[in-house]
């Protein structure tokens, strides 16, 4: 039979009770020590937007969860194991939360892609590879790398009241005013779609005449025709363009016609 040990005779605490008060030591310590690990992270990923705090918080949160989940029974040091599981978090939060205009997810992992092998590829050729040099590494389209970094501009636009440096107008002068070479931008376009409804033989006599400035005796000459048919033909396609942009044809709106169509 056993023996039951006196009421006040010591007893070993078991291996669950110890466990239970030193796992959470153990991973105290490691978020501690390692704190410098997470703000490295943190600092890598934020270097261009202007939450840095934020990006640091989750830095550590992500450091707390690899706290949780180490096992050093498997060998692997902790900041081999932690860094992943960090940059993974902030991955995560800037994906989420840091878009102000949110690209289409394709463009997001493009982007996850280029920015990654874009610092291998820096310790690589010990210099910042083209986005040519990029996309050829990763077998895609250069215009696809270069839509995946330009779509970084989305996360923090710049304000329209940012101040300027010295000697420059802030983006708020770019504006389009009175008077602006943007001011008849509108007309333009309008004008444009109107000419693309032409035949190709009517957009020809107005390329010939005004965008080579050639006199109509010199486009009668090419063409075959007397001055009169060419003067006429003109006027008459010009008329058409006239009706065309007074009826909004051109772009869903009536508009007086521009002066620039006045037959000479």
């Amino acid at each position: 039979m056993r023996q039951i040990p006196p009421f006040d005779a010591p007893t070993r605490p078991s291996a669950a009770v110890s466990g239970a008060y030193i796992r959470p030591g153990f991973q105290d310590s490691l978020v501690l020590e390692h704190l410098n690990l997470a703000k490295s992270i943190a600092a890598r990923y934020s270097a261009h937007t202007y939450d840095v705090d934020d990006v640091r918080q989750v830095a550590y949160m992500g450091l707390i969860k690899a706290s949780r989940g180490y096992d050093e029974s498997k060998g692997a040091s902790f900041p081999a194991y932690a860094a992943p599981t960090i940059a993974g978090e902030v991955k995560r939060y800037l994906r989420d939360h840091c878009w102000v205009v949110r690209p289409p997810r394709g463009i997001q992992d493009v982007r996850r892609q280029v920015l990654a092998r874009t610092e291998e590829l820096t310790q690589i050729l010990q210099r910042t590879p083209t986005p040519d040099e990029v996309a050829a590494d990763l077998r895609l389209d250069p215009r696809q790398v270069r839509e995946a970094l330009m779509a970084g501009t989305s996360k923090r636009p710049d304000s329209l009241d940012a101040p300027a440096s010295e000697g420059h107008d802030g983006l708020q002068g770019t504006l389009s005013a009175l008077g602006c070479p943007t001011d008849r931008l509108e007309d333009v376009l309008a004008l444009r779609n109107s000419i693309r409804d032409l035949s190709a033989e009517d957009r020809h006599l107005l390329y010939r005449r005004y965008y080579r400035e050639e006199t109509q005796s010199t486009i009668a000459a090419a063409l075959g025709m007397s001055q009169m048919q060419v003067s006429r033909r003109l006027s008459r396609i010009l008329e058409d363009l006239q009706s065309r942009l007074s009826d909004g044809v051109g772009d869903g709106r009536g508009r007086k016609a521009s002066p620039a169509l006045e037959p000479r």
